[in-house]
C-alpha cells in the first residue's frame, strides 16, 4: 500500500506541473507566414490563433480565392507548430513517455 500513496502524491504532482504548462503555453507563441510574408499569422501553444496580418499589396478584389488560400496556409502551418510546441513542452515534463490526451 506504501507503493500506491507514493504513485498517487507523484500523479498529482504531475497533474500539478501539466496545469502550470498549460498556462504556460497560452503565453508562448508561434508565429508563420505564407506567400513570401505576405500573411502573418501568430498563435499560442494553446492553438488559438492571436492576431493575423495581410499586407495590402496581397488583397486583390478580383483574386479573393489566393487570399483565403494564403490565410488558410498560415494558420495551418502556426497550429502545426503551436502543436508542436506543446508536445516537445509536454515531452520534457513527461520524460519522453508519451501519454495518450494530454494537452
Amino acid at each position: 500500500m506504501k507503493g500506491m500513496g507514493k504513485m498517487m502524491k507523484q500523479a498529482q504532482q504531475l497533474q500539478s506541473k501539466m496545469l502550470k504548462l498549460q498556462e504556460e503555453m497560452a503565453e508562448k507563441t508561434v508565429e508563420t507566414t505564407s506567400g513570401g510574408g505576405m500573411v502573418k499569422v501568430v498563435a499560442n501553444g494553446r492553438q488559438q490563433v492571436l492576431s493575423i496580418q495581410i499586407e495590402k499589396e496581397v488583397v486583390d478584389p478580383d483574386d479573393v480565392e489566393m487570399l483565403q488560400d494564403l490565410i488558410l496556409a498560415a494558420i495551418n502551418d502556426a497550429l502545426i507548430k503551436s502543436q508542436e510546441m506543446a508536445s516537445e513542452e509536454m515531452s520534457k515534463l513527461t520524460g519522453g513517455l508519451n501519454i495518450p490526451g494530454l494537452m
